[in-house]
This record gives structure tokens, sequence and C-alpha cells, in this order.
């Protein structure tokens, strides 16, 4: 039995008090005692207890009262009543008025046992139950969004006001920044958390994919369609859609999208029947919409009908404060996964990642340190075990967008142009390597 269960046992006879004593510290409990109510309640105001095993009749106090002003001091205690047979009425009534059991003397032993193993185990189911709703309350928080600079308070308070709405939210910002998590701190901390959160990568997709990812489709509506499929409108019902790379979507899907948005319901490709949805849409992009709606290449009904809440996420560079937070965090995440004792940082190693510019922001620096810990000597993270360039560190005069070329530059190479490994170490998808490359005229040397 653990020692975390506690137990006072109130009796006026020194005989009870012992053997009762005696008995339960064997059995592992924790055990104090009180040889009268009065010093019961002194006892139970200054201590709490699990279990209170009290005699109901007793000099000085009625039995039925001793047990209100119990529970009236701890209400999550459990009650069990001693009594004579001759009692059992007044047991009983303690019974309606909130105790556990009770049990008649002379007792038996095993009976004794038997039931204060029950209260025990209520104890722990209790406990258990209590571990559950903080480990829930604990996902609700946004602990993974790590920061104290002006510029991340900032997007916490804007996080904390609109989460409670059912407002539509853009979230902005540099590739790499955070911008899924600041969505499912949005969905966490909202009404609809008990619901989905439904996440589409809409870079990542082709137009036909991408209608049929969202919307869903019927059994033989195109080649290779062997059954109906939910999109994630569907699937999102209740709770929140977040679509991500939202510039990316084409002019026809952002018609459907739009119409998605007015009426709540959709059809599935190649069904006719009208399915209705109650969704919560969140987006985030990184580049300007609203010069994409000055050049024509983004709906301006579509934009303002996402743009109800614009939330900016600062690049890395701007909260320079941050960083060495960020690097703890991520030392002790990885160090956590990897099973490693938790290590140090070299103070040169620090400076240097405060002073480089990360162009791919807080998953860069993730990165960093992940393959730091990995290619460490165990104990810290040196210099030499960051993958830093002198090139394009802070010193550098280049701009951001040469910086950025540079930097895809050298780990297109670094993989030998495998576009697949590319894109995972700059913690990408395919398709935004491909603009970026195309973006920057880049071509592999011959």
């Amino acid at each position: 039995m653990k020692t975390t269960i506690s137990m006072l046992i109130v009796d006026d006879e020194d005989s009870v008090r012992d053997s009762l004593y005696n008995w339960f510290i064997e059995d592992g409990y924790e055990v104090d005692c009180a040889a009268n109510a009065k010093e019961a309640l002194t006892k139970i105001e200054s201590s709490r207890f699990d279990i209170i095993l009290a005699d109901i009749k007793m000099p000085g106090m009625d039995g039925l009262e001793m047990h209100r002003r119990i529970k009236a001091l701890n209400s999550s205690a459990i009650v069990i009543i001693m009594t004579a047979f001759a009692s059992v009425e007044t047991a009983v009534q303690a019974l309606k008025d909130g105790a556990f059991d009770y049990i008649t003397k002379p007792f038996d032993p095993d009976d004794l046992s038997h039931l204060i193993r029950n209260a025990a185990k209520q104890i722990s189911l209790k406990n258990e139950n209590e571990a559950l709703k903080n480990k829930i309350v604990t996902l609700e928080n946004i602990e993974d969004i790590v920061g104290n600079s002006e510029e991340m308070i900032r997007v916490l308070k804007e996080v904390e006001n609109v989460a409670p709405t059912n407002s539509s939210v853009i979230i902005t910002g540099e590739s790499g920044t955070g911008k899924e998590l600041i969505a499912r701190a949005i969905h966490s901390n909202s009404p609809r958390k008990f619901f989905p959160l439904v996440t589409v990568h809409c870079g990542a997709l082709s137009e036909d994919l991408l209608e049929s990812e969202l919307f869903g489709h019927e059994k033989g509506a195109f080649t290779g369609a062997m059954f109906n499929r939910k999109g994630r409108f569907e699937m999102a019902d209740g709770g929140t859609i977040f679509l991500d790379e939202i510039a990316t979507i084409s002019m026809k899907m952002q018609i459907e999208l739009l119409r998605v948005l007015e009426t709540r319901s959709f059809t599935r490709v190649g069904g006719n029947k009208e399915i209705r949805s109650d969704f919560r849409i969140i987006c985030a992009t990184n580049k300007d919409l609203k010069k994409m709606v000055a050049e024509g290449t983004f709906r301006e009904d579509l934009y303002y009908r996402l743009n109800v809440v614009n939330i900016s996420i600062p690049p890395l560079r701007d909260r320079k404060e941050d960083i060495p937070m960020l690097v703890n965090y991520f030392m002790k995440k990885y160090c956590t996964s990897m099973s490693r004792d938790l290590i140090n940082i070299d103070p040169a190693a620090m400076r240097r990642i405060v002073e480089y510019n990360f162009p791919g922001n807080v998953r860069e620096l993730e990165n960093m340190i992940e393959r730091a810990i990995v290619v460490g000597n165990g104990k810290e993270i040196r210099l030499k075990d960051l993958p830093l360039e002198k090139d394009i560190i802070s010193d550098s005069n280049d701009s951001l967008n040469e910086l950025e070329k540079k930097y895809i530059f050298q780990t297109l190479n670094k993989y030998n142009w495998n576009i697949s490994r590319t894109a995972k170490a700059l913690r990408i998808d395919r398709v935004t390597l491909y603009n970026k490359i195309k973006k920057h005229d880049l071509s592999q040397p011959k």
C-alpha cells in the first residue's frame, strides 16, 4: 500500500486506537490518532487526511455533528464510521450526509481491511483523474511557444484575445516562425478544443488533389476513387480547419473556398448532396496577400473574408533575446527524446548562435540544436558542433533575400541537389523548395 494514503483514527478507547494504529502502520499507511472529536477536528484543521476512521459515539460531541464538521474542514476526505450495533441508524444517517461506509463493533479485521482497501482505491482513482485533468490543462497551454520578448508577448496576447471567438484568422510570418504552433494554440484555447483541428498544407497539393482533400469525393468520381471519402471540411465539423500556405491555391479554388466560407456548405467531388459543416478557419502564409490582391493573383473578397484577425509572427532575428531560451528548450527536448542526460552549451557557441541571422527561423534553430546533440561529445554543445557558415552570419552585408539564397544553395549542394533530403533538412515541403529554387534562379553546378 502506498504511504501517500494518510489516515486518522478517532476513538475514545485506548486499546482500539493502539490496535488499529499498529495494524494500519504495518499495512503501509501514514496513521495518526485522536482520542475525541475536539482533538480530531484540531488535527484536521492543521493536517490533511485521506481516510478518517471515526467512532460515532464519543463523549463531548454528537457523532453526526462531528461528521458534518469533518466534512466542512476536509470535504474530500473519506470518512468511515465505526459504531455499535445499537447505533446503526445513526451511522446510516451519516451515510446520507456523505460518509463513505460504516462498520459495526466488534468488527472483523478482514472486513475492515477490505473496507479500507476499497477507500484507498477510490482515492487513487481520484488522484489519477486529477492528474489527467492537469494533463489536459497542460495540453491547452502554449508552453511550446517559447519567448518573453515584447514581440512574442504581443503575439500571445493576440492569441488570448482571438481564441474564444469564432473569427477567421490569418497568421503571417516567414517560413519556420511557428505559424502552425500559433494555430494550434488558438484552437486548443477555444470552445472548439474538444473537436478536431484539421490541417491542410495547400502548397504540397495540386489543384485536383486539393479539391478532393478539402471537399472529399464520391466513389467513381475519378479514376482511382474506389470508395467514398470525407473531405477535410467535413472532418472539421465542430472544430477548426487550418489551411497552411493559403497563398498557393489557384483562382478556381479561391472561388470555391469563398463559397464554402459564405454558406458553410459544399458537395463532394462527383456528388450532388449538399453537406453542411460548422468549422472555424485559420490560415497561414509567408506571402503578402494584400500585395497579391493588388496584383490580381488573390481574390479581394476572399482576402477580406479570411482576414478578420491578422496575427503577424516576428522572424527570429527580430527577437534575439528569445534565442537562449529557445536553445535551452530544444536541448531539453532532444536530450529527453534521445534518452540522454541534460547537457550544457559552451558560452562561445551560444554567442555565435545569438549572432546568427537564422533565415530558417525557429525551425532552423531547432534543427541546428538537434544536429549538435547528435554529433557532439554528449557533455556540451561546442562551437565546432554548429553548422554555421561565416558568410551567412549577421556580420554579412547581404540582404535577407541574398542570405536565404545562399543558405538554400549551400544546403542543396550539401545534399547533391537531392530535393527530398534538402527539403527535409530545411524543414520545408518539396513544393516550397521548388518555388524557392525558381524564385532565386538557382541551378545545379556542372
